[in-house]
């Protein structure tokens, strides 16, 4: 089955399906649809699902994509990738509203599929051995960390609580590998596209910049634990902020205004410092329209992040060209616009709960989108007719 031929397939499906589950259900119990608790309280279920469940997905999709092409190993395909899967799906349903498995069991479920999939690709990484090649699984394993806290605070498995840090180190670490991994394809993927484009540019060079951002970065997640919600913890934010948007500003993202497939990217990448910035007024000084930052990183940065990935990795490797089809558009901007109305839209309405409707229905729009465009290259075989 060709769905079952490469890591990327059911795994980027499976978080194109889950991103509006995990919001419609949760915005639907606001607007008084009787939806029981399962494992999870409905509001710990729906940051967990956005966080563990599309964010997860996304991840183990990638890992178990880009290490045979880093590593020259044939694809992850067949019984184990169907097992991995399979793994990851019975999570999810455990976790459900409604279930009836106590937490105590969910729970070690929920947490088996990351570690899984490491331990999956890890016979490649050693045989291939380069240590840089362990970094990218290194940050996938501390956003399990993450997970673990959460769900070990939900099953009592220990004092204090938590929760709340479990899921800021989640969001901050995949964060962090947004910030590393965006950093070195976005600059190649547009120069190659400029070069073809007969636009060749060279960027200028800025000694220490790429470095210093993502050290900032790092101090973001590790100040976040240690002094979560400190005027000290905004200071670090605006220094990654500031240094972040340095970088992005040496990347020529104007010059892709034209190929949706590129500038996605690019604004994706554009809402971290946005992210941070908001993140440290909120810090600094308590607006009350900052309060809602917590959703540019997580609505925003993370989840066009991920479908602007999930779409070019999709066409790159089912042999199709890198062309956004008009559907794909729209569901870039239409994210984007759910975003929005998430963060700003409850601090401007004199009605919290219509903003919400209206960012959860932007968000389901664009991952139908997503979904109308995705599930027939997805599911089919390749364009060119070759395996994986």
């Amino acid at each position: 089955m060709a769905l079952f031929s490469n890591g990327f397939r059911p795994f980027f499906l499976l978080a194109g399906l889950w991103a509006p589950i995990g919001v419609g259900l949760w915005v639907l119990s606001l607007t008084g649809v009787d939806m029981p608790d399962g494992p999870l309280p409905l509001v710990r279920w729906h940051a967990h699902e956005l966080l563990t469940g599309f964010v997860g997905a996304a991840m183990i999709g990638f890992l178990t994509t880009a290490v045979p092409n880093w590593t020259g190993q044939r694809s992850y395909a067949g019984p184990r990738l169907m097992g991995l899967v399979v793994l990851f799906a019975a999570a999810r349903l455990a976790l459900l509203p409604g279930s009836p498995m106590p937490i105590g069991l969910a729970a070690p479920l929920a947490l088996a599929a990351l570690p899984a999939a490491l331990l999956l690709v890890l016979p490649a990484l050693i045989k291939a051995g380069m240590k840089r090649l362990f970094l990218p699984p290194a940050i996938i394993l501390a956003f399990w960390v993450g997970d673990l806290l959460m769900l070990g605070d939900a099953a009592g498995w220990w004092n204090p609580e938590t929760w709340a840090t479990g899921q800021m180190l989640a969001a901050n670490v995949a964060m962090l590998l947004v910030g590393l991994l965006g950093g070195r394809v976005i600059p190649s993927f547009t120069l190659n596209a400029l070069r073809k484009a007969a636009q060749p540019v060279e960027p200028k060079p800025l000694p220490g910049v790429d470095r210093a951002a993502m050290v900032a970065l790092l101090a973001v997640a590790i100040v976040d634990l240690m002094m979560p919600g400190t005027e000290v913890a905004g200071g670090v934010a605006v220094v990654a902020a500031i240094l972040l948007a340095i970088r992005l500003s040496r990347w020529f993202g104007l010059r892709t205004i034209g190929q949706p497939i590129l500038w996605v990217l690019h604004l994706a990448y554009g809402l971290l410092p946005l992210a941070l910035g908001i993140k440290a007024v909120w810090l600094l000084t308590g607006a009350a329209w900052a309060t809602n930052w917590l959703h540019v990183q997580t609505a925003g940065v993370l989840s066009l992040m991920i479908v602007a990935m999930m779409t070019r990795v999709a066409l790159g490797h089912t042999g199709r060209a890198l062309v956004a089809a008009p559907a794909t558009v729209g569901a870039y901007v239409t994210l984007l616009l759910a975003m929005l109305a998430r963060v700003f839209g409850p601090v401007w309405s004199s009605d919290a709960l219509t903003p919400l409707i209206i960012a959860a229905v932007l968000w389901v729009v664009g991952f139908a989108l997503f979904l109308v465009v995705y599930v027939p290259i997805l599911i089919g075989q390749r364009a060119d007719n070759k395996s994986g």
